[in-house]
């Protein structure tokens, strides 16, 4: 399976992910991840969303800075125009 991002390495548990406007959002497909992870959005046109398991889903813009535990279902929400985030993985299962 292909992968809907391309990330570059920044450190062993550090790297920039990005999107490019032309992901389709049928590619956001729910999914967990065995480490914590500190999210960073470097670049947002302001309409890419973040949802995890039943929990409304809020608008990530530039700047904002999020959690997601390990082992929690989440998913990202297509929004206009490329999406940059930064990634830090942290302790988990």
């Amino acid at each position: 399976m292909v992968e809907p991002y391309y990330d570059i390495t920044v450190k062993d548990n550090e790297w920039i992910r990005m999107f490019s406007e032309e992901v389709d959002n049928d590619e956001m497909v729910w999914h967990r991840d065995k480490k914590d992870r500190e999210i960073k959005v470097m670049y947002s046109k302001g309409d890419w969303k973040f949802q995890r398991d039943n929990e409304i889903p809020f608008i990530i813009n530039t700047s904002t800075k999020f959690n997601i535990d390990a082992m929690v279902y989440h998913r990202l929400i297509k929004g206009s125009g490329p999406l940059v985030l930064r990634i830090k993985e942290t302790e988990g299962v």
